[in-house]
């Protein structure tokens, strides 16, 4: 069963794992966590909001929630990607691919990275945007095959899916906090407002 599944499980559970973690001695090796569980517990110190989805209704629903509850509804949505713009045609949303204008970016991503929480992108996504010329609220939708446990093994991915043509622009986002955007330690960093539309299809 995946952790997302299991995510909200009974308060025991989760304090007898807590106790267990705490009777582990301070040189004891460390557990290594799955892979879905990492990049959770990662995602979500990185402030980024994720909801996990059975069915592409469901993905649908959260979508159309996304933009309810921020009064998105009559905002721009910039889509870069024909593919998702497909998936998402029954939302009627005010799709354009001038980013510059827009509210909301609505896309795709390479990878999900457990190691830190971070979301891998390219140019098949954004073009050759940077990603401070990009909108403030990202939309991701992606799938749980694409969790890797390392940038590493993304950009293996990559290099495999696009033997013919490897994509450019290559870069992570894992600030996903507007307000810590003065912080010195995200200094250089782009945050973005993020919701993860996490589809189940393994």
């Amino acid at each position: 069963m995946s952790l997302f599944k299991k995510l909200f499980g009974s308060k025991q559970k989760k304090e007898a794992s807590a106790t267990g973690a705490d009777q582990r001695g301070k040189f004891m090796p460390e557990i290594k966590l799955p892979t879905d569980e990492k990049f959770t517990i990662n995602f979500k110190k990185n402030g980024g909001k994720f909801l996990y989805c059975d069915s592409l209704a469901e993905i649908h629903d959260c979508f159309k929630n996304i933009l309810s509850e921020n009064n998105w509804s009559t905002q721009q949505v910039c889509c870069l990607d024909p593919k998702v713009n497909e998936i998402f045609k029954d939302s009627k949303f005010k799709n354009t691919n001038n980013c510059t204008n827009s509210t909301i970016l609505l896309s795709p991503c390479e990878n999900l990275v457990a190691d830190n929480g971070a979301i891998l992108i390219s140019s098949n996504q954004i073009k050759e945007s940077k990603l401070n010329d990009l909108p403030d609220n990202f939309i991701i939708f992606a799938t749980t095959s694409q969790l890797v446990d390392t940038i590493g093994e993304g950009l293996r991915g990559i290099k495999n899916k696009n033997k013919n043509q490897i994509p450019t622009n290559i870069t992570t986002i894992k600030h996903f906090n507007i307000k810590e955007e003065n912080d010195f330690l995200t200094y250089g960093s782009s945050s973005k407002n993020l919701y993860l539309l996490l589809l189940e299809d393994l």
